[in-house]
């Protein structure tokens, strides 16, 4: 058997819309929104204040989530706003790489948040001057996960044609997916936590760059309802079970620890942990799961406190302030997503 180059991760760049969304002015439209519908609106306010964020970025003005639209009109901005921030995280990644959008050999894109057909890849390359032949590979459904996940997926076509390049793009606009007359207390906790952003990677086996040496997952049995949409007419009802944070303390050590067994080391190697923060309460479980001190996981708290929960994008954002302070080792990066499942990638270098 022929031993392939590791691909590696040759440039990393993310966008964020440009309406900023503090949380104190979300909590008030909040009031506003549910205080007659919801009994017990006061006592559910709270969760603003202990989300664990500051503010958020948004590509449409807060005001504009306070008036009803369809799921046809979110959707066609979902579709305009994602190619326009793809194009920003692509041209600053290929900045970084050196590189010419007619290079790309593939592109993977992840998204959850909305629907475009053709794909967001196909418009993308309607207003930037990639090849004919590049090849595509949208992804839809692995919601917080497919950060780790794409990553992963990318990591294997690189790693399947040697120094070919791969553009690994993931966006996700979750406040388009807000429900105005949803006045379930999962669509309450969703306004508290969700932002929007992007990101692109280059993923080569050539040149320099940390190695993306091992993935892999864990989906739970009988876990469907724990995460994930409810389709309904007017557009995606956010599910997440509130047992989350207990879920993760009772067995994501055990998932990470039967990874990093394949993987041939043990997670007491490891120089980093590089996590999706998906709430405050999903980090203070994954450090305990851990055994971390609390408040180790310092760059998915400051992630968090200043984009909030951008899904699938949101581990990318993580990753790139940890390369900018953090030394070069052997990282695990994870998330959790729907299925309910449990991502893995293991970096090195």
């Amino acid at each position: 058997m022929v031993d392939r180059p590791m691909p590696r991760l040759a440039a990393l760049a993310t966008a964020s819309p440009e309406h900023v969304l503090r949380q104190s002015d979300v909590a008030e439209a909040g009031r506003r929104l549910f205080g007659s519908e919801r009994d017990g609106i006061e006592r559910l306010l709270p969760i603003y204040n202990n989300a664990g964020i500051e503010r958020r970025q948004s590509c449409m003005p807060l005001e504009w989530y306070l008036e009803e639209h369809s799921f046809s009109e979110r959707n066609r901005l979902y579709r305009e706003h994602a190619v326009a921030l793809l194009a920003q995280a692509a041209d600053r990644c290929l900045e970084e790489a050196g590189l010419q959008h007619d290079e790309i050999d593939t592109i993977v894109t992840v998204s959850t948040s909305g629907i475009a057909t053709p794909g967001l890849d196909a418009h993308l390359m309607t207003i930037r001057p990639f090849r004919q032949d590049v090849q595509r590979l949208p992804i839809f459904g692995l919601g917080c996960v497919g950060g780790v996940l794409g990553l992963a997926r990318a990591g294997a076509l690189a790693k399947a044609e040697p120094a070919s390049h791969v553009l690994f793009l993931c966006v996700e606009l979750c406040g388009l997916t807000f429900r105005r007359d949803d006045h379930s207390k999962s669509n309450f906790v969703a306004t508290a936590l969700f932002g929007d952003g992007a990101a692109a990677a280059l993923i080569t086996t050539e040149g320099k760059g940390p190695a993306l040496a091992r993935w892999g997952e864990h989906t739970w049995a009988d876990s469907l309802d724990v995460m994930g949409w409810d389709v309904a007419d007017d557009g995606f009802g956010v599910v997440f079970s509130r047992n989350i944070p207990n879920l993760v303390r009772a067995q994501m050590r055990q998932a990470a620890s039967r990874f990093a067994k394949s993987a041939g080391f043990s997670l007491h190697e490891l120089d980093n942990m590089i996590c999706h923060p998906g709430g405050a309460k999903v980090l203070d479980a994954l450090e305990d799961a851990f055994g971390l001190e609390p408040g180790t996981m310092v760059h998915a708290r400051e992630t968090l406190r200043l984009h909030g929960n951008m899904s699938a994008a949101t581990i990318l954002f993580v990753l790139e302030r940890a390369l900018k302070h953090e030394p070069p080792g052997r990282w695990l990066l994870s998330s959790l997503g729907p299925g309910f499942t449990a991502g893995f990638l293991l970096l090195e270098g």
